[in-house]
């Protein structure tokens, strides 16, 4: 077995290889390498086994390194999965332990990988914090609106009689927007307007975004991702007007409805913490939450990365946070995210 890293001559056999793997997701693309140097700044550190000339495993980690935040390596940052992704157990243990393998070099206090489904492995599982949200959708509309639980059913109605409309297009400008306005209300950091940019263009076809208009105004916008039969809204929002009309339960209708279709039969609804609004909401639509198990390697003396708004000594800056002028909150916002991975 030889590990070695990932190169633009070996990126498409990866990619197969991602492809066909049943635990393989979006999150293990070669594309996130470019999206996380050129948006970030983030030294990425892509490894592949190979026996026999054939790809048995592959490992997408990038380091997260911040004064703000400190020194983690992450499979993958800014993305709920990750991990080693392998066909066998032998290969698994030895991507692990090259990733175990950089703790020293990198100066880093941990490896963090974050696995959708259990691994056979020792490293330390994060306590339950995060989980993720899928389920079947099929051709049929008519299907899919009557699979939505009839409370959150009379919701994206009442958008449709409110006459809102969405529109299909890679309009980054736009979701920056309205997604930069829900993330300060809720006391979060923006992502740089530059960083949307950055995934369309690596993506191509399996990225758009979806946005509603309330007339002509436009009050939600997702951002969504597409791998082989799935679809995934990962970052969207709505302004402060979009919860009277139900523009977000509108929204994602039109994300499930326009993704049926275009062919897609899992709607992936993404990663929540427990006990948040947005685990609330996923769980109304009927999506039965699933544990998502994150493991760690941890240097000498370290202790798991917590840097999520769960954690109460995050408490006064997210209170703060939404109290700033959204121009504040865009400009000084982007810097500090990029630690957060």
């Amino acid at each position: 077995m030889n590990i070695r890293p990932l190169d633009a001559t070996s990126a498409p056999a990866w990619d197969r290889f991602v492809d066909a793997m049943p635990q393989g997701t979006f999150f293990h693309r070669t594309a996130w390498a470019g999206v996380i140097r050129t948006a970030f700044g983030h030294r990425t550190h892509y490894m592949f086994a190979e026996q026999d000339g054939a790809i048995t495993g592959v490992l997408p980690l990038a380091q997260v390194r911040t004064r703000l935040f400190g020194n983690t390596l992450i499979s993958v940052p800014f993305c709920v999965y990750g991990g080693v992704l392998a066909t066998d157990p032998a290969t698994a243990a030895a991507l692990e332990a090259h990733a175990a393998s950089l703790l020293g070099p990198t100066g880093a206090s941990a490896v963090e990988c974050r696995y959708r489904e259990p691994v056979d492995s020792d490293w330390v599982e994060r306590p339950d914090l995060y989980v993720t949200f899928r389920k079947p959708i099929e051709a049929d509309h008519e299907h899919n609106m009557k699979a939505i639980p009839r409370k959150q059913r009379a919701m994206v109605r009442k958008g449709i009689q409110n006459g809102l409309t969405s529109v299909c297009n890679r309009d980054t400008a736009m979701l920056h927007r309205i997604y930069a306005e829900s993330v300060r209300n809720l006391g979060t950091p923006v992502f740089a307007r530059r960083y949307f940019q950055v995934l369309m263009d690596a993506f191509g076809a399996d990225a758009d975004i979806v946005t509603i208009l309330d007339g002509e105004t436009p009050i939600a916008a997702v951002m969504n991702f597409y791998f082989r039969d799935e679809v995934l809204p990962y970052y969207g929002g709505g302004t402060g007007g979009a919860r009277s009309r139900a523009g977000n339960d509108f929204m994602y209708w039109e994300v499930m409805r326009r993704a049926a279709d275009r062919g897609a039969r899992q709607f992936d609804f993404g990663r929540s913490k427990i006990g948040t609004g947005a685990h609330a909401f996923k769980h109304n639509w009927g999506f039965v939450p699933a544990k998502l198990h994150y493991r760690y390697k941890l240097a000498d003396g370290a202790s798991i990365p917590d840097h999520n708004p769960s954690n109460p000594k995050y408490r006064m800056f997210i209170a703060a946070w939404k109290r700033l002028p959204l121009p504040v909150a865009n400009l000084i916002g982007p810097p500090i995210v990029r630690g957060l991975g």
